[in-house]
């Protein structure tokens, strides 16, 4: 419930995306994001965002604007996407990352918002944004995000940290999950994690 809820959708799965159309996936991993990393960055999304308070739809587009802004003048994406790149190689690097989830059609339409002036910050941002929130790329990843938030949620580590040394826990409920499309219930995935001894040893009384 809390993965699939509007705010997480929004906040940590648009996280997990960002990174993953920005750098594709981690060196010799099958995920886009460390735990560190995606727990900072989901609480610049979330801050003061409480679903169905207030005005939460304006402050939440306000946290995502400032975010992907910030996102995009970081030196690790300056780095792999230079400045003086053109908006077609842009465009195609964004879309390569995030396994060639855009239409031609997509692909055209982000590189005439760059235009003329593909190093501009904000436009960047725009369209990284765009990348992330295809919904071919959410459809693609979604397995794999919910997984990885097992980890993240219930154990409060990558997939591969101690005790584990590889990623052959995460592919074994990767392919579990696939298994029962999609349906973790049955999948007895959230129950393995809380009644895990790890997750009792750590975390319980």
């Amino acid at each position: 419930a809390f993965f699939l809820s509007i705010e997480f959708q929004e906040t940590g799965y648009l996280v997990y995306r960002i990174y993953k159309s920005a750098f594709g996936n981690l060196t010799g991993a099958p995920v886009p994001v460390v735990f560190n990393d995606f727990m900072i960055d989901t609480q610049k999304i979330q801050t003061n965002v409480q679903v169905n308070v207030g005005d939460w739809q304006s402050q939440l587009e306000a946290n995502k604007q400032a975010y992907t802004l910030a996102f995009v003048q970081r030196n690790d994406f300056v780095g792999a996407f230079p400045v003086d790149m053109t908006a077609q190689a842009f465009v195609d690097k964004l879309n390569t990352n995030a396994g060639g989830v855009l239409s031609p059609a997509e692909v055209a339409t982000l590189v005439g918002v760059l235009g003329a002036t593909p190093g501009d910050a904000a436009k960047r941002s725009q369209v990284l944004r765009a990348v992330a929130e295809d919904s071919d790329l959410k459809t693609a990843e979604f397995n794999k995000a919910f997984v990885l938030m097992q980890y993240f949620g219930y154990l409060r580590r990558n997939p591969n940290d101690l005790p584990n040394t590889n990623f052959d826990g995460f592919n074994f409920w990767l392919e579990k999950l696939i298994d029962f499309n999609g349906d973790y219930i049955a999948a007895e995935m959230v129950k393995a994690f809380i009644t895990s001894d790890e997750y009792i040893h750590r975390f319980g009384p």
